[in-house]
C-alpha cells in the first residue's frame, strides 16, 4: 500500500477505504501565497507534546494528520519529533529522525510544503534531504551553533525563535525590563551569527517565542508590540496556538481552559497578527486560522474607489 493513502475522511477522500494518490510536484517556498498571512500547521510526532502528545506518535497516524491539515488548506506543515514544552526530556537526534523522516517524505510526496521543527543540525540535514523546505529552530542556535553553517550551505529559510535557556531552565529566565525591546535586541544578536555564517537576510524568519522564557503578562506585551519586530527587517512568524497564557485568560471557576479549548482564542490572535502584517501563524487547528487570515486580508484591502 502506498504510504500516501489518504486516511478515511481526509480532504476529498470520503470512502471508508484508503484512496491511492499520485505523487505531486514538490511544493516550493517561492510559490507560497503572498496576498495574506500564511498558516503553518503543527504536527507533533511525539508522545509528550503539551497539546496533542501521543496522538500522532506513529508514522501512520502522523501522516494521516498531516494530510488532513494539508487538505484543510495549511500552507506549511511543521513536523517536529521532540517536545518543546517546559520541562520536556531531551530526545536524541537519532530517535528524532526516526520519528520525523518517514512523515516528511510522505507529506512532501503528497505535495505539501514541510518545515522541520528541530534544534539539531543533523536532524535538519536529514529532514531537508527528505524534502523539508524550511528549518524551524526554537533554540535560536543555543543548542547547536553549527546549525547556522548548515542553513547557510543548504540555502533554506530559517526560523529564528527567541528563547532563553532550555526546556528545563527557561521559566526561570523570564526577567525583562522591556520584553519587546530585549527580545528584538537578542534576536538581532543571533541574527548576526547567522549573517557571519553566510545566511542571507531573505532566508531569515523571526519568531518572538511566545511562551519561551516569558510569563503570561510578557506574552501579551509582546503581542501588543509585534510591530517592534519589523525593525529587524525580516518576515515575522507568530506561534501562540493553545499556549498556557491563553488557558489562563480563559479560566472559568478557577480552572484554566484545556489546550483544545483555546482554539477560539488562538484564531483571534491569528486575525490580529495577520491584520498587523505577520508573515505566518503557527497553529494546531488549521481551519479557523485560515478563515481568520482571509478575513484579515480582506479588512486590510483598499476600499473600493480609494
Amino acid at each position: 500500500m502506498d504510504s500516501l493513502a489518504a486516511a478515511p475522511g481526509t480532504g476529498p477522500a470520503t470512502s471508508p477505504l484508503p484512496i491511492l494518490r499520485k505523487p505531486r510536484p514538490a511544493a516550493r517556498f517561492e510559490d507560497l501565497p503572498t496576498d495574506r498571512t500564511l498558516v503553518m500547521g503543527i504536527l507533533n510526532v511525539t508522545p509528550d507534546s503539551f497539546s496533542d502528545g501521543g496522538r500522532h506518535a506513529t508514522a501512520d497516524t502522523a501522516i494521516a494528520a498531516g494530510l488532513r491539515m494539508f487538505y484543510a488548506g495549511a500552507d506549511i506543515i511543521d513536523v517536529g519529533g521532540e517536545s518543546t514544552r517546559p520541562g520536556a526530556e531531551d530526545v536524541s537526534p537519532e530517535e528524532e529522525q526516526q520519528r520525523v523522516v518517514p512523515v516528511i517524505r510522505a507529506l512532501v510526496k503528497a505535495g505539501a510544503l514541510v518545515s522541520i521543527d528541530t534544534t539539531h543540525a543533523s536532524t535538519a540535514a536529514a529532514a531537508v534531504e527528505a524534502g523539508a523546505a524550511i528549518v524551524n529552530d526554537i533554540s535560536g542556535l543555543s543548542i547547536e551553533p553549527e546549525m547556522a553553517e548548515f542553513v547557510a550551505a543548504a540555502k533554506v529559510p530559517y526560523i529564528l525563535t527567541h528563547r532563553r535557556g532550555d526546556a528545563r531552565t527557561m521559566n526561570s529566565l523570564a526577567d525583562y525590563k522591556d520584553v519587546a525591546g530585549e527580545v528584538v535586541a537578542e534576536l538581532a544578536g543571533v541574527r548576526d551569527k547567522l549573517y557571519a555564517a553566510g545566511v542571507t537576510a531573505e532566508k531569515i524568519i523571526v519568531d518572538p517565542g511566545l511562551g519561551f522564557a516569558k510569563n503570561d503578562a510578557q506574552n501579551w506585551e509582546l503581542l501588543q508590540n509585534l510591530d517592534q519586530l519589523d525593525s529587524l527587517g525580516h518576515r515575522v512568524l507568530v506561534g501562540a496556538s493553545r499556549k498556557r497564557f491563553l488557558g489562563t485568560l480563559l479560566t472559568v471557576a478557577g480552572k484554566a481552559a484545556a489546550p483544545e479549548e483555546r482554539d477560539g482564542a488562538t484564531a483571534a490572535i491569528t486575525a490580529i497578527s495577520a491584520y498587523r502584517g505577520a508573515w505566518a501563524v503557527r497553529v494546531h487547528d488549521v481551519g479557523p486560522s485560515l478563515d481568520a487570515v482571509k478575513v484579515a486580508a480582506r479588512m486590510a484591502a483598499p476600499r473600493a474607489g480609494s
